[in-house]
């Protein structure tokens, strides 16, 4: 089968199992895993913080760092698409007792402009708005991605507002590739950040949260307290560390063959998408004249694998493990189906 599903359906290549098996380890809780201390200092340092938690999950990291910058009865301004408010259970009223105030963007992305004269909490019977939550890239906004001057412009609206800034970077790494930025701005727009491993680098756990010193002391303690103080994981950091060292230069293929295919899918009569949305390793596009789940399934039956994004949408995610002669297929099997 070729698995579009996600791009956290990658499994450990035999380099990163070595790796992984070679990984010196020690009790992390106590703070003496040699290996997630280096990879802890390594990406803080690549993106310019101060340090670096290492979490199970992308949400854990998302979580804690929305628990950081609130108190009870706050109030979290989002794009109506972002994780953090569609795939993560509810946590952020669960956990830390906030609002989430999804807002509508474009593509998954909120600007300057459509923040203005939104702030709440002068009125007794307001939430007090805290923080602004962005994604780069935006999943269901497509794969797109802010640029570095979208995100100056937000941050500073943050800064006159007295408001923190989060910025969920499950896919930072596609981001960071498709409009060149250099990982260290992100620190400095930015409060806190989540980067994850498991997705397009292909570690098969993990993710991170990034910020101050103060802050990160703080999300240890709360990781404990949420049942995410693990013991010997430098085994995980390892696959982490492998990942971005010798995956993170191979996403600008995904790139490349998730273009090649939105073409082919622009050219199908009884497909839809936006072509200029196309930027990064995620196709959305529509179905026209059966529905999405019917469409999943007589992929399946072709050898592909795809998921339901709507009623008549799909989502298709290309990852390292995709190859060339995978894509030539996809390729055949939609022209032949939606053509």
């Amino acid at each position: 089968m070729i698995d579009l599903r996600s791009d956290t359906v990658t499994t450990p290549t035999p380099q990163m199992r070595e790796v992984m098996a070679e990984a010196e380890v020690g009790d992390d809780v106590f703070g003496e895993d040699p290996t997630v201390n280096a990879l802890e200092e390594k990406i803080a340092d690549m993106f310019g913080f101060e340090a670096g938690l290492f979490t199970p999950s992308g949400t854990m990291a998302n979580q804690l760092s929305v628990n950081l910058l609130t108190n009870q009865g706050d109030e979290v301004l989002i794009e109506e698409k972002g994780h953090i408010f569609n795939y993560e259970s509810t946590a952020a009223s669960h956990l830390s007792s906030v609002l989430l105030r999804p807002l509508k963007g474009n593509k998954g992305k909120l600007s300057a402009d459509l923040l203005q004269d939104i702030i709440r909490g002068q009125q007794e019977w307001e939430p007090k708005t805290k923080v602004i939550a962005l994604e780069n890239s935006t999943n269901k906004g497509g794969g797109c991605c802010y640029t570095e001057q979208e995100l100056a412009s937000i941050s500073a609206f943050a800064t006159q507002n007295d408001l923190a800034l989060h910025l969920d970077g499950a896919r930072i790494w596609n981001a960071m590739t498709a409009t060149q930025t250099e990982p260290r701005f992100y620190s400095r727009i930015a409060d806190t950040m989540s980067v994850c491993f498991s997705k397009g680098l292909g570690a098969p756990v993990g993710s991170m949260i990034l910020s101050s010193q103060e802050n990160i002391t703080e999300a240890r303690r709360m990781r404990k307290m949420w049942g995410g103080g693990m013991r010997q994981i430098g085994i995980l950091a390892a696959a982490a560390d492998f990942a971005v060292e010798y995956h993170l230069p191979k996403l600008k293929e995904d790139h490349r063959r998730a273009q090649e295919l939105a073409k082919v899918i622009d050219e199908c009569s009884g497909l839809s998408i936006d072509l200029e949305s196309v930027e990064t390793n995620i196709l959305i596009f529509d179905v026209k004249n059966v529905s999405a789940r019917e469409a999943v399934k007589k992929l399946a039956k072709q050898g592909i694998k795809l998921v339901p994004f709507g009623p008549q949408t799909l989502r298709a995610t290309f990852h390292f493990q995709i190859t060339d002669e995978d894509l030539d297929k996809v390729k055949s099997v939609f022209d032949q189906l939606f053509g």
